[in-house]
């Protein structure tokens, strides 16, 4: 499905673009759930199940926090005295470990 590849792509560009000038309006954009939308029309248009869709969001539910730490050593990178680079990967890693425990000690898939 080419159209999903092409989604993500304006949404990035849309974003780059609009946040160089008004970060606020680039936040806005980021947390629309354009990805989740579609990915929730791909899944439905491939399996026609609504058992699927309903899953996939109930995890999505428990996974979206456990990424916000990404964000903090972004947000507060100056305070640290981080760079850009440095900030993101202490965020990846943060994120990392936060969704890793979860997989490693949350409930096992089907459960």
């Amino acid at each position: 499905m080419w159209w999903r590849a092409v989604v993500a792509g304006l949404v990035v560009a849309g974003v780059s673009e609009l946040a160089g000038r008004f970060p606020r309006l680039g936040a806005l954009l980021l947390t629309l759930p354009i990805v989740s939308i579609v990915a929730f029309i791909a899944v439905w248009n491939k399996e026609q199940e609504m058992n699927t869709v309903a899953r996939l969001a109930r995890e999505t539910i428990v996974l979206v926090p456990l990424g916000l730490p990404l964000f903090f050593p972004i947000a507060f990178s100056e305070r640290l005295g981080l760079g850009f680079w440095a900030a993101l990967a202490t965020g990846v890693v943060l994120a990392s470990v936060t969704i890793g425990l979860w997989f490693w000690l949350g409930p096992q898939a089907g459960e």
